[in-house]
């Protein structure tokens, strides 16, 4: 089965074709920029990118988006984390929320699919924690300072084991799951 995915994202596309090649789904990429809603709320900012990327494309498509929901922070910065990851990078993210006296963040995968008909939505999660020091090379923006829950190391320390493990790998076993109930 091939699946398009509009994004522009290099890192992104390649852990999302590591995650899905087992399943015998191949990515073809639209790389399609995309001008992302600036809004904390996860579900109207992937939905807006999701009828976006279909008037592009005109065929079945999915997008993705990722975020990080700090809880000493009531929530923020949702789907804001771009945004904010852009102004703080690694450094500057571990020691605003490193440091807080809890420093626990949920991150979260939403998928949005159209299929010419219908939008459909599907999402993970992954609760963990802000490290006080960015840790690892593997991964991209915020993987080297979030630690997941049962783990000491960040998902970039993870390496490849974090795509066993992650919001992402979560959001698309569901999509999946819907895919082939089709």
């Amino acid at each position: 089965m091939k699946i398009r995915f509009a994004s522009v994202n290099q890192q992104k596309i390649s852990e999302v074709r590591d995650i899905l090649e087992p399943s015998g789904i191949e990515i073809l990429p639209f790389p399609v920029k995309i001008e992302e809603m600036r809004t904390e709320d996860l579900q109207q900012l992937v939905s807006d990118k999701l009828l976006v990327a279909f008037k592009l494309i005109g065929k079945p498509v999915f997008v993705e988006h990722t975020a990080l929901y700090v809880n000493s922070l009531n929530g923020f910065p949702g789907g804001l984390t771009q945004a904010f990851w852009e102004r703080l990078q690694a450094a500057g993210f571990c020691k605003l929320i490193g440091g807080l006296d809890d420093p626990s963040a949920i991150a979260r995968t939403l998928i949005g699919y159209c299929d010419g008909r219908k939008r459909h939505f599907f999402e993970g999660s992954v609760s963990g924690r802000i490290a006080r020091q960015p840790a690892g090379v593997h991964g991209f923006e915020w993987d080297n300072v979030f630690i997941p829950d049962g783990h000491s190391e960040t998902f970039a320390e993870l390496g490849e084991r974090k795509n066993g493990i992650s919001m992402r790998k979560q959001a698309l076993d569901e999509f999946v799951a819907f895919l082939r109930a089709q």
